[in-house]
């Protein structure tokens, strides 16, 4: 399957919320319903709605946590191996 390249973020964004709101609504209706005989409309009902949410968030998020991201400096550790001779 080809797609055009532009539609990259758009499809990232689509499968990362599809997978994750449908894992994370099945888990809570689990808790909170329990499976019986509602458990499968509840299921939907709820995993359509977050759907619907973590597509947006999954979207528009990573544009502002990489604005944060740039501001943070971020330092290696030195190894304990690699330790300098002291300077005279």
């Amino acid at each position: 399957m080809k797609i055009n390249a532009k539609y990259r973020n758009v499809i990232f964004a689509f499968l990362m919320a599809f997978s994750i709101s449908m894992l994370i609504s099945f888990i809570l209706v689990s808790i909170n319903v329990g499976y019986n005989n509602i458990f499968l409309q509840a299921w939907l009902k709820n995993w359509g709605m977050a759907f619907i949410i973590a597509f947006f968030g999954a979207y528009f998020f990573p544009r502002f946590v990489q604005k944060i991201m740039g501001k943070i400096i971020f330092v290696e550790k030195p190894s304990k191996k690699s330790k300098s001779a002291p300077l005279s």
